[in-house]
């Protein structure tokens, strides 16, 4: 368990297009109505974050066409685990949301990566929005999304690292308030719930990880990347949708920071990092 690989250096992004359906209620979801959000404005803060992952910080971007008929599948975070050369296929907790993993397990079989199916494993759910890899471990997020048998899918998948669970405490997901700002950094929400979290995963690791605490929840969820020409950079929510945060960012020297508008996709639950799946293709760790 003591395999690491530095965190963040990834060759690809793998994204999939926001649907004419976006903000539609489905499943049980229906009950509580459809969600009132900007189609057009989210069409184009998701242009903007494709954008700065090809054109500024140069991995190669693989787009998935948008489905209608599958509302929620721009959260291709949610359907896909992977590290190294394995890309673990979840299993969402809504069974509307399964088909959505057709697309994904088609394209990261494109890219020659070792396919992993979880299926209908002992009732396991999994959302990749429920898992934080540091570059040394995983944590799970037990959510409403995820449960216990998911994690240990997950830990039967990569065994070469430690695998440990964790309530989440404060917000949906676990990735909704905390990520990785750096292959040794964590970013955290100052909320009771999530500081609750990372006290329990401070508990359950040997390693001692630099914490960066912003005051604003949305803010707790980044996309840090070790770029092919490595800059390090850093995809934060912009200042005039998280003001508070901004001198928390502005902290990290010697990184190209890029704001990045997320309010729409917020709406609805998700984040920055929820829009997009990365890769290491060339599998080169220094």
């Amino acid at each position: 368990m003591a395999n690491m690989c530095p965190y963040g250096r990834f060759t690809h992004a793998v994204v999939r297009g926001i649907p004419e359906t976006f903000g539609t209620a489905v499943g049980d979801d229906r009950e509580k109505g459809d969600t009132s959000v900007d189609l057009a404005k989210a069409q184009r803060q998701f242009g903007c974050l494709t954008g700065a992952l090809r054109q500024k910080v140069g991995l190669q971007l693989i787009e998935i066409p948008p489905d209608p008929e599958l509302p929620e599948s721009w959260r291709i975070e949610d359907v896909a685990v992977i590290q190294g050369d394995t890309a673990l296929i979840t299993r969402p907790f809504k069974q509307q949301r399964r088909s959505e993993v057709e697309a994904v397990r088609k394209v990261v079989s494109e890219l020659n990566l070792n396919v992993v199916e979880m299926g209908d494993s002992g009732g396991a759910t999994l959302e990749g929005c429920d898992v934080l890899f540091t570059g040394r471990e995983f944590f799970v997020g037990i959510s409403s999304h995820t449960n216990h048998r998911g994690a240990e899918v997950l830990a039967d998948t990569f065994k070469d690292f430690a695998v440990s669970t964790v309530p989440v405490c404060g917000g949906a997901r676990l990735r909704n308030i905390c990520s990785m700002g750096g292959p040794e950094t964590i970013i955290i929400s100052n909320g009771d719930g999530a500081k609750k979290t990372l006290r329990m995963m401070e508990q359950l690791t040997d390693h001692h990880y630099e914490v960066l605490t912003v005051p604003e929840e949305s803010a707790a969820n980044c996309i840090y990347i070790k770029s092919p020409s490595k800059l390090d950079f850093l995809l934060h929510r912009p200042a005039e949708e998280c003001p508070e945060s901004v001198s928390a960012f502005q902290k990290l020297q010697d990184y190209t920071l890029l704001p990045t508008a997320c309010s729409e996709a917020s709406t609805l639950g998700g984040s920055l990092s929820s829009l997009c799946l990365l890769i290491n293709r060339k599998l080169t760790y220094f």
